[in-house]
This record gives structure tokens, C-alpha cells and sequence, in this order.
């Protein structure tokens, strides 16, 4: 795991930390019970907290003006949480109301993941506050639990894949999650490829944005013909209504795209891991009509330089960041239009020692 110096640690504290995500390919199939290739990365976000004879959390950020003060009897409620102020205190609150320490305390957030960038910041501030609070229990166990206290916080319904990477991270691998069988098995990323997540200018909200209505659009294909994750090519083609026939196939084709990435890489084709992330944007954009102009702008002009082997948005969409994969040497992060960072798989969640 990357290391993430601090200051000693008083008598009774504790640092956690949680890496951030970007998603290599399989966007929106999490939830329909598909198959996804994300991985941990190198930047996050670490809590330091020191527990108090205090019924109150109290935790400062670098970013922010405002603390987010949680009581430790605070509801796992959606409507109380949303109703928390600076809204980062949510997410906060959600992990004391689903960890409930035994103690309050004060601490402090730092983090170097871009808010609103479709990396998972709010994950892995909700992970690693869990981790910090004193959450025990085996990977699976505990992306459940940070997802329904992610879910009360933000009000929007999400799906298990941001949790279980940043918690189930490989060092130098993405994780192959499936999750109509919810397991997860590390894939080893080539050598001689790097990795770029570049910044479209647009910051995503996903309670601002149709996120809701694509799950919906699913859940409703799914009631007549089960989980869309586990369906072939000739079924999503048979849908009558074209809207739905549109998210299903793009649902049904990521998945295949997913599996075939995982072939190339295994097989070392880069080229071909690469165009089938180009292929997946193209989907998301015409299909699962999540992308954006800038998003698709940033896609051709990434895939225009040599030795860009493919390029897509990742997240959910409506805005945020495209994950460009690349040959080594062929970009430099001071030479893009844009915000960008060369990230690296990391390790997932953990304890810091101190």
C-alpha cells in the first residue's frame, strides 16, 4: 500500500485510510448484476481520529471551511442525514450511524482525490471514516455496510462496486467484481501501460444528475426479463420499447466488453484492451446516453495522440473524469489541456500504522 505519512499518533488514535477508484471498463452493470474491471488507485483520502469522553464526532478537513459535527446517535436515516450541513458532514454521519463507535472524538480529513471527478471520493471518505470508527469485519461485510451508509447520506441508490474495490484493492492489478455471484479475483494490468485519468472541467453530482432515471429504466427491463447482467445479445435485442432495448443492450455488451479485457490482458493485447474501452464510451454515450460534449470531445482528442490506446468515460457519467489507458511515455500529465493524473493500482483500505 502507498504510504501516507502523518504526524505520531496521540495515545488511542487511529489513521485509516481509503484509496480512491477509477473504472477500467463496466460502468452501469454493477447494479444489473454484471461484471466490472475497476481498480484502486493512488490517490485517496485518510481519516486521522482521536476518540474523547464526548457523545460527538468532530472531524476538520483541509477543504472545507465548516467541520462536519455528527452526534453519536444519529439516525441512519436518509432524510436526516441530507439535511446535514457542509454536506460532507453526510457522509460522515452515515458512517457513524452504521459503525456507532462507542466514543466521540475529534479528528481530521485529508485527501488528495479531485471531489466530483467520478473517482469515488465520497466512497473513500465513507470507508475510511468506517475503518477509523472501528468497523471490523470481511471485505464484502463491510462494502455492504459503507454502501447503505453512503446510500442514506447522498439519497442516491448505488451499486457495490466502488465499495468493494476500495476496500478488496491489488497492488499492480484491477479486480474482475462479479456481482450476480458477488466475488471478486485480481487481474494483473500488463507491463509497459500506464494509466490516466483526465478531468472533462465538469464536476458530477449524481443527485443532480438523470443517475436515478438510468437505474430505473433498468430496474423496470429487469422486471420482465431478470437481471440485465445475465443476459445475452438476442434478448436485449428482442426489447419492444427502444429506450429500454437501448440501456439493456449497452448493459449486455459492457459486460461482454469486460470479459474480453480481461482475455486481452491476460493474452498481453493491449490494442485490443484499448479499443474495447473506446467501444464501451461509445456505448455510454449512445446507448446508456450518459456522457456529455466535453466528455466525448476529451475521448476523441485522447485517442487522437500516438500511443493512446483507448479511452472512455469512467463513473457513472454526466460529467467528470475519462481513464485514458497508454503506452509508457506516450503522455505527460504537464502535457494535457486539462487536469490529469498518471495513477497506479493500488492496495485497498486499511489501518495506517503509527
Amino acid at each position: 500500500m502507498t504510504e501516507h505519512p502523518g504526524p505520531p499518533l496521540e495515545a488511542g488514535a487511529v489513521r485509516a485510510h481509503s484509496p480512491g477508484r477509477v473504472n477500467l471498463i463496466g460502468d452501469h452493470t454493477d447494479y444489473n448484476d454484471g461484471v466490472a474491471l475497476p481498480m484502486a488507485i493512488d490517490l485517496g483520502t485518510t481519516v486521522g481520529f482521536t476518540p474523547d469522553a464526548s457523545r460527538r464526532v468532530v472531524l476538520r478537513s483541509e477543504h472545507a471551511s465548516d467541520p462536519a459535527a455528527v452526534d453519536l446517535d444519529v439516525a441512519l436515516d436518509p432524510a436526516a442525514l441530507q439535511a446535514l450541513e457542509p454536506p460532507w458532514a453526510r457522509f460522515v454521519a452515515g458512517a457513524v450511524a452504521i459503525v456507532r463507535p462507542g466514543r466521540g472524538g475529534t479528528g481530521s480529513v485529508t485527501t488528495t482525490l479531485p471531489v466530483g471527478a467520478g473517482l469515488s471520493s465520497s466512497t473513500a471518505l465513507v470507508v475510511a471514516c468506517a475503518l477509523a470508527f472501528g468497523l471490523e469485519s470481511d471485505a464484502l461485510s463491510m462494502a455492504r455496510t459503507c454502501q447503505r451508509a453512503e446510500e442514506a447520506a447522498s439519497g442516491v441508490p448505488g451499486g457495490l462496486m466502488d465499495q468493494i474495490v476500495e476496500i478488496a484493492g491489488s497492488r499492480d492489478c484491477a479486480l474482475l467484481i462479479d456481482f450476480a455471484a458477488l466475488t471478486y479475483e485480481p487481474v494483473g494490468i500488463p507491463g509497459g501501460l500506464e494509466v490516466f485519468v483526465v478531468h472533462s472541467g465538469e464536476t458530477r453530482s449524481l443527485g443532480r444528475s438523470p443517475y436515478a432515471t438510468r437505474r430505473a429504466e433498468c430496474d423496470a427491463a429487469a422486471a420482465g426479463l431478470g437481471p440485465l447482467g445475465l443476459l445475452d445479445a438476442p434478448s436485449a435485442g428482442a426489447i419492444p420499447d427502444a429506450v429500454l432495448r437501448r440501456r439493456v443492450r449497452h448493459v449486455v455488451s459492457e459486460c461482454a466488453r469486460v470479459r474480453a479485457v480481461v482475455e486481452a490482458f491476460g493474452a498481453g493485447d493491449v490494442v485490443a484492451a484499448g479499443r474495447l474501452m473506446t467501444e464501451s464510451h461509445r456505448s455510454l454515450a449512445s446507448d446508456f446516453e450518459v456522457s456529455t460534449p466535453a466528455l466525448d470531445e476529451l475521448v476523441a482528442m485522447l485517442v487522437g495522440r500516438p500511443g493512446v490506446l483507448g479511452a472512455r468515460l469512467t463513473g457513472a457519467g454526466f460529467g467528470g473524469c475519462v481513464v485514458a489507458l497508454a503506452e509508457a511515455g506516450a503522455l505527460e500529465v504537464g502535457g494535457l489541456p486539462a487536469p490529469a493524473w498518471r495513477v497506479r493500482a493500488s492496495e485497498g483500505a486499511a489501518l495506517l500504522p503509527g
